[in-house]
């Protein structure tokens, strides 16, 4: 029992592998969103699936060269 449902699995898997890549249009009779007020130009569909930095930001790579004490907060109170 356990080895079909591992096979399952697997052909599953490789079933939903093999889609074919083909470039994003809109579906027949529909169009894209319409142009932005402040847009200059009308975005095509890949530029309309591209991230921008601030949904991707890029990673900070900056390590702590020393450790340093934390200065006085007087906002960090005990519990009441």
């Amino acid at each position: 029992m356990m080895q079909r449902a591992i096979l399952l699995l697997a052909m599953a898997g490789l079933v939903s592998a093999c889609g074919a890549r083909a470039p994003l249009v809109p579906k027949a009779g529909s169009v894209l969103p319409v142009q932005g007020e402040t847009n200059a130009t009308r975005h095509n569909a890949d530029q309309l699936m591209a991230t921008d930095t601030q949904a991707r930001p890029k990673r900070s790579d900056e390590q702590l060269k020393r450790s340093e004490e934390r200065r006085e907060d007087r906002f960090d109170l005990p519990p009441t």
